[in-house]
């Protein structure tokens, strides 16, 4: 099964949402493959995706549906941080320069590290690696440092990240942002019921400050899939603090189970998420993820 990066038009800025789902837009190139994808545009009006794998492959298009093509690595060198795995990531302009945060973790387990790297126009080649954030983990924490995400207030940074062990963490970061401030992380979302959350994305709209995450079993569905309604879904906490007293739309504690669902399998798609939210100039904010076709 085939993972797609779509994008879709977000009218679910209530705390009500409802039932039925819009079924992806229509996406023209390189559209496979596009597992945990991060959109941006460019003030050219290119856009660009970035994903997981590869070295975190780049792609791009000059409209939101494509055509995309394929451009190449944003660390192609891999890694100045000394561990071996996988690159989650995103990506943000601040100032007149492009943030990519990215993760190095060994698969199953804790031993996870953030990092950075960053470019003024975002081409292969132009990418400079800045390594760690600060931001690690090992069997002694209580997170998983990985699927990194910040979220800009005032002057102010924040990282949000995590998955599997005890959920959704944040922690502040200084004002370049290139480091953690070293200030403890502290959670934000977990789920006592064994299933995942990962992938946080945090938004700014309406004066709330939305916490997107992906729940369940994201991977492996071409040899076994889970049990129905376990497989990967996105759902959303809000708050009118950027760090804390997420609840879902029925006041529930996104720390102890909490969650509205955005976006489930329905039709041909199934298992949606590694979603992220964009304020696109023309349509406004779009939730893109990826999928596996059914």
């Amino acid at each position: 099964m085939k993972l797609f990066s779509v994008l879709v038009g977000l009218p679910l800025f209530v705390a009500g949402l409802v039932n039925g789902y819009a079924n992806p837009q229509t996406c023209t190139g390189i559209c496979t493959n596009a597992h945990d994808p991060s959109i941006i545009r460019r003030d050219d009006g290119t856009y660009f995706r970035f994903s997981t794998g590869n070295k975190i492959s780049i792609h791009s298009a000059p409209a939101l549906t494509g055509p995309w093509k394929y451009l190449g690595a944003a660390v192609p060198d891999g890694s100045k941080i000394n561990l071996k795995g996988k690159d989650d990531l995103w990506v943000n302009k601040i100032g007149d320069t492009y943030y990519l945060y990215y993760s190095v973790s060994s698969f199953g387990t804790q031993n996870s590290a953030i990092g950075l790297t960053r470019s003024k126009t975002m081409e292969p080649g132009s990418w400079v690696d800045a390594g760690s954030v600060g931001v690690t983990s090992n069997a002694s924490k209580k997170y998983n440092a990985i699927d990194p995400n910040l979220i800009q207030v005032g002057s102010q940074y924040y990282l949000n990240f995590g998955s599997y062990w005890q959920g959704l963490h944040q922690t502040k970061m200084t004002s370049l942002p290139a480091k953690s401030t070293g200030e403890s992380a502290y959670q934000i979302a977990f789920t006592s019921n064994y299933e995942v959350v990962e992938a946080a994305f945090e938004f700014a709209y309406n004066g709330y400050y939305y916490l997107f995450f992906s729940k369940g079993s994201c991977c492996g569905y071409d040899k076994t899939r889970p049990a129905k309604g376990k497989e990967y879904r996105i759902l959303v906490c809000r708050s009118k603090s950027p760090t804390s007293g997420f609840v879902d739309k029925n006041g529930v504690d996104c720390r102890n189970n909490g969650g509205s669902i955005v976006l489930e399998s329905h039709d041909w798609v199934y298992g949606p998420g590694g979603q992220g939210v964009y304020n696109d100039p023309k349509y406004g904010p779009i939730l893109y993820y990826h999928y596996g076709k059914l």
